[in-house]
Formats: C-alpha cells, structure tokens, sequence
C-alpha cells in the first residue's frame, strides 16, 4: 500500500515532516492558532514562532491547536498515521501501526483516535444535505452489543444480549447523498423522534428521500420534496418511479453500510460504545472524499485537525 509514497522524506526525516505539515496546516505561512494572526517571528529553535500581535506574543508550533498539540510522537509518525489512516479504504488498526513502525501499542492507540477526530465533521459550518433535483438515502443499521447498564427492565431476557434482533445492540443512523457525501449518528435507540429530528436538521426540504418501509420515516412527505419507498420485506430492491424521476432504492447507503462493518469486524475486530461516533466519523470520512487521491485525503485530515483536542487517557 502506497510504498513509493511512504519512501518519501517527510515520513522519515522530522525536519522534512515539520516542513510537510506546516504547508499543510497553513501553505506554509504560520498563523497563530491563539489569535489567527499571520504576523509572527521566528525564534532561535527551529520550528519555533512567536506571535507578533501586541495583545498575544504567545510561542507556536505547527502541533499547537491542533489534535497533535503536547504530544510527544515524532512528527514522521503523525504523518504515517495520517496517511495510513486517509488511505486504507476499511481502516488500518493500531495493532498494524504498532507492528509496522515498532511502535508501542498506547502510542498507535493514542495517534489513531486522534486522527479520527481530525476526520470528523460537524458544528454550525455543515450545510443541509441534498437540494432541488438532488436524493439522499436514509437508513439505519445495527452493530455491536448495548452495554448491560442500558438494557431497560422489562425488556426482555439478559441472554438476548447475544441474539441477533435490534433491541440490543448499538444504533446507527446513516445518511447518504448519491454522488456525495455520507453522515452517520450513533443513537441510543432508532425511534421516530430521535431518527426524524436528525434527519430534518440535516436533509435540505427541496431533496427526495428515499428509504427503506421502516416505520421510522413516516410522514416524511411532509418534510421534504418526495420520499419514495422500495420494500426489502417482500424482495424488492429497486423500482421505478414516475416519468422523469430517479430510480428509487436504498442501495448506496446499503453499500456504505457494507464497507462499515467489513471494516469493523475485519480490520478493527472490537469497539467500545462511547468511541462509536468516531469510527463512523472516520469511515464517512474517507467515504465522502472517495473522489480524491490519497495525498490529498491526508492533507485534509490535517487541515480538519485544527481547533481540535482529546485529553483523555487511553485507560479512561
């Protein structure tokens, strides 16, 4: 997987990996992520700057602001994290990092659920999915067993833990546009209210929807353009519409969902249920950016790391 890339000086020598991320970061002009000022001098240690602004003065490096701020890993295995992250289409555990680079395993833990949250988006700045003449798919899937302290009494047996029924395992809402990008939310449990209000927050009301016949989306003509339906339960999996409109299915998101769980079940094997949100945001990650090459999926997953931080312990 990409040897000629990894051959490259900036996965091997830190000062070429510095040189690397801050074209990434800031086009290799250094903004102080304290203030955002561009006015800056350079200090006596390499990479080293200090703001110019009168009210700031505060030092900086390419790390600072970023989810690589305070760590203590070389800078050449951040980039080869990156990377090997951005470019295996079902993931790349930290088990293979920590065997690849030599590496102890805490490290490749720590480096991984901080590139994910780099991968993630979300916030004020997304803009509604879909539009005029646009489809986007809705679904939800199941993966992974619901901790015991969430089985609600009366619920049935504790033995149903293992069974293969929705009730107890982890929810995942999905949301996909054809020929663009995917969102995907963990839930406590697939409701109607709770799938609904993500869906209306994040869909545009001009969009078509189209889902499956689960009971969850209905009433959704009301909310939006069109919704059509295809019925999985009686063999049908795509059909035609109306003169002039779309095919009507639910196989792209089925398709996403596809790679999801080959993902996690081959690559990742195991998953906790309060870190969830951040495989998904790192399989919608690559899923939305399909279209680019992996340098520049890499690049952007440095960018996206910005303004972010995680300071748990690995143990926590």
């Amino acid at each position: 997987m990409g040897r000629d890339v990894l051959s490259q000086p900036h996965f091997h020598d830190e000062e070429e990996a510095r040189v690397w991320f801050e074209a990434a970061r800031w086009d290799n002009k250094p903004i102080c992520p304290k203030c955002g000022s561009a006015k800056h001098y350079t200090t006596k240690k390499v990479g080293v700057y200090r703001c110019a602004a009168s009210a700031c003065r505060k030092d900086f490096t390419v790390m600072t602001g970023s989810v690589m701020e305070r760590s203590h890993v070389k800078l050449t295995l951040w980039a080869k994290a990156f990377y090997l992250m951005a470019s295996s289409k079902k993931g790349f555990s930290a088990h293979q990092l920590h065997r690849a680079l030599g590496c102890q395993y805490n490290t490749a833990w720590f480096l991984y659920h901080r590139v994910r949250e780099a991968m993630r988006r979300g916030g004020l700045d997304l803009l509604p999915m879909g539009g005029e003449g646009k489809v986007v798919e809705a679904d939800e899937t199941y993966f992974g067993n619901i901790s015991e302290s969430r089985i609600k009494p009366g619920k049935g047996p504790r033995k149903a833990l293992r069974g293969k029924g929705p009730l107890y395992k982890r929810a995942v809402l999905s949301l996909v546009e054809r020929g663009g990008e995917v969102r995907s939310f963990h839930i406590p449990y697939a409701t109607k209210e709770s799938v609904m209000t993500i869906v209306k927050a994040n869909v545009a009301a001009e969009t078509h929807l189209m889902t499956d016949e689960g009971g969850n989306f209905r009433g959704s003509r009301d909310h939006f353009a069109g919704h059509s339906t295809v019925v999985h339960s009686k063999g049908q999996y795509v059909r035609r519409g109306r003169k002039g409109e779309p095919l009507i299915h639910s196989n792209t998101i089925e398709g996403y969902f596809s790679i999801f769980k080959r993902g996690m079940r081959g690559v990742y094997q195991h998953c906790s249920e309060k870190h969830l949100h951040r495989y998904l945001a790192e399989f919608d990650f690559r899923y939305s950016t399909r279209q680019m090459s992996d340098e520049e999926r890499t690049l952007l997953a440095i960018k996206g790391g910005g303004g972010k931080r995680l300071t748990y312990h690995p143990a926590s």
